[in-house]
């Protein structure tokens, strides 16, 4: 029986074909290839020369899930972009996936216009042809998951994102895609505790997960966090960045909320380093 990444995945590669058949591959390619430098992602997460000490935020533009349904109609991206680089996030994500999330690279155009952070191309990458158009696009970072790719693509994926100066955010969320992802390279590792195949969420997964991962990749708590106790819980088990939506996009403020995630993460590292 198909599980909802499938399902997901199947609207995604025929939407891919659509765009393929409008802008060959050759294309995207130059003009990825057009694009100047990408901005370092892995150092605004907290990459080798940054003491961890506090924790960053993904804050994401996301107007829809699977889950929840309709979450807010955004209906300036580029202005929520803004109030998320005021209140000090330190990399925006931007949904591009069209049937469930309802997002666009009209979108993610807004948002690059705007910001100068690092931005994620938040969709699900099947295919390289994602990877040059997100370049294309101005991406920094792209999303690969580990389930949604057998292993030689997510090694081949993660090496071309690296070779266009990009990074990625590679998720998991079991303990052999952890291990899968390890193997593959990944830098800024992801631990999602919302299981794309059924939508459950289960936030005791992070720390059961963290610990698994060695020093050196920037972890990333993704999904779950409703509020600043959320943040300093992923933050107690060693999250060095959490990534939240749905949160943000149905708070009143959300600069002020990111302002809020931030001191509650300090709070909880500088609790976790005093107690070693």
């Amino acid at each position: 029986m198909p599980t909802v990444l499938d399902e997901i995945i199947v609207g995604v590669r025929e939407d891919l074909e659509e765009r393929r058949r409008a802008l060959p591959l050759a294309a995207v390619r130059e003009a990825a290839a057009a694009r100047g430098a990408a901005l370092d992602a892995f150092a605004a997460l907290g990459g080798p020369d940054d003491p961890r000490s506090q924790v960053k935020v993904i804050a994401e533009v996301k107007r829809r899930s699977p889950s929840k349904g309709q979450l807010a109609d955004i209906a300036d991206p580029a202005e929520l972009a803004r109030q998320y680089a005021d209140g000090g996030a330190s990399v925006i994500s931007v949904l591009t996936e069209q049937r469930r999330f309802n997002g666009s690279l009209a979108d993610f155009d807004a948002v690059r216009a705007t910001v100068e952070i690092p931005l994620l191309r938040k969709d699900f990458t099947v295919d390289e042809y994602q990877i040059f158009e997100a370049r294309a696009h101005g991406a920094d970072l792209v999303l690969l998951i580990v389930a949604a790719l057998d292993g030689a693509e997510l090694s081949d994926y993660l090496a071309l994102t690296h070779e266009l100066g990009m990074n990625a955010l590679v998720e998991a969320h079991t303990e052999e895609e952890i291990d899968r992802a390890l193997a593959a390279g990944a830098r800024i590792l992801g631990v999602n505790v919302r299981n794309l195949k059924t939508l459950d969420v289960d936030r005791s997964l992070f720390g059961r997960l963290a610990g698994r991962i060695p020093t050196g990749p920037v972890v990333v708590a993704e999904s779950g966090v409703r509020g600043p106790e959320d943040v300093a819980e992923y933050a107690g088990q060693g999250a060095n960045a959490v990534l939240v939506g749905e949160a943000l996009v149905t708070h009143g403020s959300p600069r002020e909320r990111i302002e809020e995630f931030k001191r509650s993460g300090a709070a909880a590292i500088a609790e976790r380093l005093g107690a070693h």
